[in-house]
């Protein structure tokens, strides 16, 4: 009884993430569709990044379970790869801060050490996984060469905590504190552009983000206040922004993911985004493969999330889909890790028992 009660736990519990994802996707679809009928907006964006992220996290989950190790590191060199080669991800003289367009290379380069950093860890054999930890490593130095000191400084940290979470033993610790420390970045970006923070503090954080992005933050704040519950509609920041004349080469975007929320869907809009990565994290914490796993991908995904928060990164497909191929890599329950536990020498102990034994440590 006690063998067959704890699979199937196992398995409620994975259904509940899984439907709590396909309702917050749904809902945050739903809503950019409302907002954009109320204010003639644009939602295909959002709808974009939506699908990529449901898509993403669908592969991820198929792959996982048939290769835990070859998929995440065939991601992880996807990843790199992108970051590399493609045009639109390099950074170029059209945005000088590492926090521009840049952003979505220090993102790609956070999901690749991620991934390579996941696949070490559900390799077996001790040179393989020295190799992939040698692979996450080769992304940080990647990052140096790009010039991408946002992916220098993200990547390092998803592989120290990598390393840290083998001697975690609770992963809902891991998990909050990934968890706050978004809360915190997300929290000083917006009181940035609140100007509510001491002067000194202010003019500090101002140099890395340049003042030109703090005023496209402000313009995002004043369009919040000015449309509170339904925003001023998805796509429309670009028309409403008096900040976004004055660039260059404008993209019409605040460089803020909350912000941005905030700006174009409203308060609901800013919960609905919150919602996303609380789910994301409710998974990690739900799956079922080692805590270290879900610990790394937590880690990059929350890394994920500061660029976003001050940056343009979730403005890619390849980023929100590669954000929700890591999280499906996390989630997935590998097939191969299955067998074993069913064939395993029992040593007189019938395989009931042994089987909820295993199962149980």
């Amino acid at each position: 009884m006690t063998s067959a009660a704890d699979p199937a736990a196992a398995g409620d519990r994975r259904n509940a993430s899984d439907v709590a994802g396909v309702i917050v996707l749904a809902a945050c679809a739903i809503w950019s569709l409302i907002t954009a009928g109320a204010h003639d907006g644009r939602p295909e964006g959002v709808l974009l990044a939506i699908l990529a992220v449901a898509a993403g996290y669908a592969s991820g989950r198929i792959l996982g379970a048939l290769l835990p190790v070859a998929a995440p590191c065939a991601g992880a060199l996807a990843g790199l790869g992108l970051a590399v080669t493609a045009p639109h991800t390099t950074p170029g003289p059209q945005i000088t801060s590492p926090l521009g367009h840049s952003g979505a290379t220090a993102a790609l380069l956070i999901l690749s050490a991620g991934a390579a950093c996941c696949a070490a860890w559900a390799a077996r054999p001790p040179v393989v996984r020295f190799v992939l930890q040698l692979l996450a490593a080769g992304i940080v130095v990647t990052a140096a060469v790009l010039g991408s000191t946002t992916g220098v400084v993200m990547c390092t940290g998803v592989l120290l905590c990598s390393l840290a979470a083998a001697r975690m033993r609770r992963r809902a610790l891991g998990l909050a504190g990934l968890a706050l420390t978004t809360a915190l970045v997300t929290g000083t970006s917006w009181a940035i552009a609140e100007n509510v923070l001491p002067d000194g503090l202010t003019a500090a954080l101002e140099g890395p983000l340049t003042q030109h992005r703090v005023l496209l933050w402000r313009d995002a704040l004043h369009l919040a206040r000015e449309y509170p519950a339904f925003g001023a509609g998805p796509g429309r920041y670009g028309e409403l922004g008096p900040t976004v004349t004055q660039s260059l080469l404008p993209d019409g975007k605040p460089h803020s993911a909350p912000l941005q929320q905030a700006a174009e869907q409203g308060v609901i809009g800013v919960a609905l985004l919150a919602a996303v990565f609380c789910w994301v994290l409710y998974a990690l914490w739900r799956t079922r493969r080692p805590t270290p796993i879900a610990l790394t991908a937590g880690a990059a995904l929350t890394a994920l999330a500061v660029v976003a928060s001050v940056g343009n990164a979730l403005s890619f497909t390849t980023v929100t889909a590669g954000a929700g191929l890591l999280a499906g890599f996390a989630t997935s329950r590998p097939l191969s890790e299955e067998v074993p536990e069913l064939i395993v020498d029992t040593g007189g102990v019938p395989p009931a028992t042994a089987f909820s034994r295993d199962v149980g440590d």
